[in-house]
């Protein structure tokens, strides 16, 4: 197959996985929320009972949670077999 076709598998891969593995992990966080706050987490930000407090700490805890999740995704479906990679060496450049 052509590198061509190999980085559009990838792309293709890392956003399928990103797309799920975010999904469900917002999930899990909502449940998290729910079951440590006893309330479901700010999502609509016009209802008059979500105090900003809350709202900026649901923000924060997902925002950092799932750019972290995201990262960790994409950095795995794009790692290249050691194969591949030519000259690379544990030293660095020479």
């Amino acid at each position: 197959m052509s590198k061509k076709g190999d980085s559009a598998n990838t792309r293709l891969v890392t956003t399928m996985a990103v797309t799920g593995g975010l999904f469900l992990l917002r999930k899990g966080l909502a449940v998290v929320w729910t079951k440590a706050t006893g309330k479901n987490p700010p999502t609509d930000v016009t209802d008059p009972k979500v105090t900003l407090p809350e709202a900026l700490a649901w923000a924060v805890a997902t925002a950092i949670i799932v750019e972290a999740a995201r990262f960790a995704i994409v950095r795995s479906t794009m790692r290249r077999p050691a194969s591949a990679v030519e000259g690379d060496s544990a030293g660095g450049p020479n």
